[in-house]
């Protein structure tokens, strides 16, 4: 099957034949014909399978054959995502396959000044990417109107309601006109997300690409148990033995980013980080210098688990487990992408079973644990049984208890004349019955009166 068979026009024929995209991916094949089609559409694919294509070339295609102009602060095709690093690549995307079509595209988000944003929407925009706060604000201030919207995609949608966004969401679905078509595209579907779907898609296409929540069989996983104290040591000593030369590392909290970053940077290792406290330009900055090769290591929280989008990142390391399950197939789903290959390692400590055990349970696999000489854990990490639970240690049988020994009786006192003779402290005493009266005494007895 090619690109051309799915009944995509010559300009973006032409940019995938520049961007030597030849044959199309599974998610592809199915969903560019139902969007096209104007259908809705239920989407659910690894990460890395080209689903950010699947509805955007078709998407340009309708916009692009309807030939209408769009009205002041209007937009035609609102994209939602739930974070500014895949409002920016989802926007470089439109951008890219639709540079031979005279259509506008553009991407709102917080972290940087709304005052542009809001001028550059004067014009209208045909393509809008967005993450739901600050579309919201930009709507509150009417710098946005809804009235000529077709299409809205939900990318990401799992993520959106991870981050807490539903109360968002909610208020963009009210602002939006009813007759629409909705696509909904995520990496994974949970109930939740399930629900959302049936009560804003109508009669959608279900495209599911593979089972919800498994991870790319590309990307080579294992597991590394280690004492929480050597994490920092032991990333260290893979990172010289296994010559890794770009790694892109997970951590749990930003105070935990800034300080394996620190460390690095005085071993004079190239290093750089991401997380929600840096602003947008600085994130985007730190991004930029590691797709360029002139960081070596960058280190993120779970802010840049979407949105990464780089070639051949050879390695991912989850420094930290997450602490939702799911996010561990957005992390390591950075690396293997497009059909190549990739490793993950997780440097798991004792505290994090329960973390590991929910995310072996989730993706239907065990994962293998190597130990690492010289860094064998003090604290062992439990075993796992696979379904989300952990493996008690048997317990040791009770030894059967020793019969008690007799005591020994006790020495009899030795005796003189048949009489029990006194030892020790107080020998030789008279004993109250024994003790000779006073002459004295038992003359100044009264008598006993006369009977």
């Amino acid at each position: 099957m090619t690109f051309a068979s799915l009944g995509l026009i010559d300009p973006l024929l032409l940019v995938l034949e520049q961007l030597a995209y030849h044959t199309p991916t599974p998610v592809q094949q199915q969903a560019i014909p139902a969007v096209l089609a104007g259908r809705d559409l239920m989407a659910a694919a690894q990460t890395g399978t080209g689903k950010t294509a699947g509805f955007a070339l078709p998407l340009l295609q309708r916009l692009a054959a309807a030939n209408q102009p769009v009205a002041a602060n209007s937009i035609r095709v609102l994209v939602l995502v739930p974070t500014r690093e895949l409002a920016e690549q989802v926007y470089e995307s439109f951008r890219g396959y639709g540079q031979h079509l005279p259509l506008r595209s553009y991407a709102v988000y917080g972290g940087v000044s709304i005052n542009p944003q809001m001028m550059k929407l004067r014009k209208g925009i045909d393509v809008l990417v967005a993450t739901p706060g600050r579309l919201l604000d930009l709507y509150r201030q009417n710098a946005v109107k809804f009235n000529q919207l077709q299409t809205l995609v939900l990318d990401e949608a799992d993520r959106m309601l991870d981050l807490g966004f539903s109360r968002e969401l909610d208020a963009v679905f009210a602002a939006l006109p009813k007759r629409r078509q909705t696509l909904l595209f995520s990496a994974t579907f949970s109930a939740e997300i399930r629900s959302m779907a049936g009560a804003m898609l109508v009669d959608p296409v279900s495209i599911e690409i593979s089972r919800p929540n498994t991870t790319a069989k590309a990307v080579r996983q294992w597991v590394v148990p280690v004492d929480k104290k050597r994490k920092t040591e032991l990333f260290g000593e893979l990172l010289r033995e296994n010559r890794w030369g770009q790694v892109l590392v997970f951590v749990k909290t930003r105070k935990g980013v800034e300080q394996l970053l620190a460390i690095l940077q005085a071993q004079g290792i190239r290093a750089d980080s991401i997380h929600g406290d840096k602003s947008q330009p600085s994130r985007l900055r730190a991004l930029e210098r590691f797709k360029a090769l002139e960081v070596q290591i960058l280190v993120a929280t779970d802010v840049a688990a979407r949105g990464l989008d780089i070639d051949d990142l050879p390695v991912v390391v989850n420094f930290d487990l997450p602490i939702v399950a799911e996010d561990y197939v957005h992390r390591i789903g950075r690396t293997g992408r497009a059909g190549a290959s990739g490793e993950a390692i997780s440097l798991v400590c004792a505290d994090e079973a329960p973390l590991l055990a929910a995310i072996e349970a989730m993706t239907g696999q065990s994962l293998r644990r190597d130990e690492q000489p010289g860094f064998e854990p003090e604290h062992r990490v439990p075993q796992t049984d696979g379904r989300g639970q952990l493996l008690k240690k048997p317990k040791k049988p009770k030894k059967p208890k020793k019969p008690k020994k007799p005591k020994k009786p006790k020495p009899a006192l030795p005796t003189a004349g048949g009489k029990a003779v006194a030892s020790g402290r107080g020998a030789g005493k008279a004993t109250p019955s024994t003790k000779p009266k006073s002459p004295r005494l038992a003359a100044r007895k009264p008598a006993g009166k006369p009977g």
